[in-house]
């Protein structure tokens, strides 16, 4: 069977130790996650947790079923991959030297990214976008000397005026 990437969205209980129940369900089934991503939604009672993984139509189906399950799950839906609005973040700092500083305010400007730290050694940048562009540009700025990064993963809203939450 073919395996595909898929973005789930799980709306669940603002408490603590929800997070925990709902990862470790994943662990005992032997699922693993690409990206995770948390936060607290425009309803302050409940946190939206955006899950990508991988797998076929039957492992897409069994984390389905298997989430409902949970007790502070109030709602999981897939995100429709031809109706969606996907963004990530990375911060990424690099070696700031005399020689290759017009090079990587070229790809900063051209990738639309952003320096929020500069210092004489280093600097650190923030992309936004979707994962191919910060692939891409990660690849650019690569050769300058990487000293350290962080990715979010995505996180993603279905397009149109409806809330996920509405349709309880």
């Amino acid at each position: 069977m073919k395996k595909n990437q898929f973005v789930l969205a799980v709306y669940v209980d603002n408490q603590f130790g929800v997070l925990t129940r709902v990862t470790s369900m994943f662990t005992r089934r032997g699922f693993n996650i690409d990206a995770l991503t948390v936060g607290e939604t425009e309803r302050p009672e409940y946190s939206r947790i955006t899950i990508s993984l991988s797998g076929d139509g039957y492992a897409r189906e069994q984390m389905l079923n298997q989430l409902r399950k949970l007790v502070n799950v109030k709602k999981v839906e897939i995100i429709p991959e031809d109706n969606a609005v996907k963004r990530e973040l990375s911060l990424i700092k690099l070696r700031n030297t005399s020689e290759h500083r017009s090079e990587i305010m070229v790809a900063v400007e051209v990738y639309r990214a952003k320096i929020i730290d500069y210092g004489p050694e280093s600097l650190c940048i923030e992309i936004t976008g979707e994962p191919s562009k910060i692939d891409a540009f990660i690849r650019t700025v690569m050769p300058y000397g990487i000293i350290e990064m962080c990715r979010t993963g995505e996180v993603a809203l279905e397009r149109g005026s409806a809330s996920i939450l509405e349709h309880d």
